[in-house]
This record gives structure tokens, sequence and C-alpha cells, in this order.
């Protein structure tokens, strides 16, 4: 004799209640971002980066700005790190150009996921990666004679500064991979803007280096400015109209860069 039917509602009604939220939701997707990071050797790469960045543009002109009577260690520092801030977001481009191309990124919108978690997550991701690579540009910097004298208040604010400017690249490159699909080919078309960017600056030379028709674009530009302010915090301590000029560049950047990136992570393929 068969035992009678239980319904489906009493069956499980004393199972728990899964309780999903969009915090829950964001810490594992950054999670996974993070883990595959460790276990493809893409946080390797994001230490050694800082590291060709500083032999490369150390090594080829310290000598040359040590006749000039510049501590060389202490003034490429700052683009040193901007430089790898910027090559950190390339990564950022290429996760979300994957997640897009593979569908990856419609399978979530199809999915009772919060609009934001995906694109909060990728960026988070994007963080831990910058805070390792600066962590890493910091001691290279330490090896070749750079250091903090303006106390820990401005050595945070250096630290602070720097991670909120590859934040605020990574966040404008993750709306151009959403769109793109292509990892390679944007890795291509961000190439050229940051070296052009970088080497037009102040960041390397300094700006008397530059030819005279030039030198406007090179002192406002807003790697120049970033750079002004870093150093500045890195040596005797930055003053507001020096940090104010790389703020208003930064704020300007996120209020651009922002949307465009939530209409892109969101918008429907």
């Amino acid at each position: 004799m068969s035992a009678p039917a239980v319904p489906r509602a009493e069956l499980f009604a004393e199972l728990p209640r899964t309780r999903v939220t969009s915090f829950g939701q964001w810490r594992a997707l950054t999670g996974r971002v993070v883990w595959t990071m460790v276990s493809k050797g893409e946080l390797i790469g994001a230490i050694l980066t800082p590291l060709v960045f500083t032999v490369g543009f150390y090594l080829p002109l310290r000598l040359v700005m040590q006749f000039q009577g510049i501590d060389y260690a202490q003034f490429v520092m700052p683009i040193i790190v901007l430089q790898t801030m910027a090559f950190t977001m390339m990564s950022n481009a290429q996760l979300a150009a994957f997640e897009a191309r593979t569908g990856f990124s419609s399978r979530l919108q199809s999915m009772p996921v919060g609009l934001l978690v995906p694109l909060t997550s990728r960026i988070a991701a994007g963080l831990v990666r910058s805070v390792v690579s600066l962590t890493a540009a910091l001691c290279y910097g330490h090896i070749i004679g750079f250091g903090f004298t303006a106390g820990w208040v401005q050595t945070v604010g250096f630290c602070a500064f720097a991670l909120a400017v590859g934040t605020v690249l990574a966040i404008g490159a993750d709306g151009l991979g959403s769109l793109t699909k292509s990892p390679q080919s944007l890795s291509q078309a961000l190439t050229l803007p940051i070296l052009i960017f970088g080497m037009m600056s102040c960041g390397f030379v300094p700006e008397t280096q530059f030819p005279e028709w030039v030198r406007p674009f090179v002192r406002n530009q807003p790697i120049t400015q970033f750079a002004y302010a870093l150093d500045d915090m890195a040596g005797a301590g930055v003053t507001w109209e020096v940090l104010r000029v790389g703020l208003i560049w930064l704020v300007a950047a996120a209020t651009l860069f922002t949307p465009f990136a939530v209409w892109a992570s969101v918008r429907r393929a």
C-alpha cells in the first residue's frame, strides 16, 4: 500500500527560506573575479607591470636628470604610479568585454540580480588589482630612492588619490568594454591614449623640456595635474591650489564616465 501523497507546499514548508541580497550577489561576483585573477596569474602581472615601468622610465633618464639637479626617483614615481593605474584599468575593460561577448552579462540580466551588481563587482575586483599594483610600485620606488617626507596624512592621501584615479579610469574602461565586446581591439585602442597622455605630461620631464608650442597642453592636461598633486603629497605636502585642479579633473571624469558605464552595463543587447 503506497504512502499518501504529500502536497508540495507542505513538503518544503520546514526548509529555511533563502534570502538573496544585492550585497550577497556583489560579494559572490567580486569573489569570482578575484579568484579568477589569482588562479590565472593576473595578480602576478599586476605586480610585474610597475616593475617594468620603474626600470624602463627611471634607468634611462636618471643620469640626465641628475645633471640638472633633479632627484629623479622622487620626480618620476608619481607618473609611474599613474601609468600603473592606467594599465590596470585595461583589465577591467577586457573583463567587461569578455563577459558581454560570452553572454554572461545577458545571462545575469535575465536573473534576479541587482542591476548595478555586475558593474560594481568588476570595479571592486579592479580596485583589488590596483591596490596590489600600487603596493608593488611603492616597493620598487623605495628601492630606487623614492620616499614620503610629508607625514602619514599626505602618504594616505597619495595612495587614496592614486586609487581614485585608477577607479575612475576603470569605470570608463568598463563602459567601453561592455559596448565593444572585443577585448583585443579594446586593449589596442586604450594603449595609445595612455601612452600619449603619459609621455606628453610633466611626469617624466619638466615642462621646460618640451617645445614652446606644446607646453600649454602638457601643463594643463589631467595626467600632469594628477602628477603634480601626487608629487607634492610625497614631498613637502600638497596645497589646496595644486590639489584643486587635479580634483576638478577627477570629478569631471567621474561625472562623465559613471553614467556611461551604468548605461552600458544595464542596457539590453
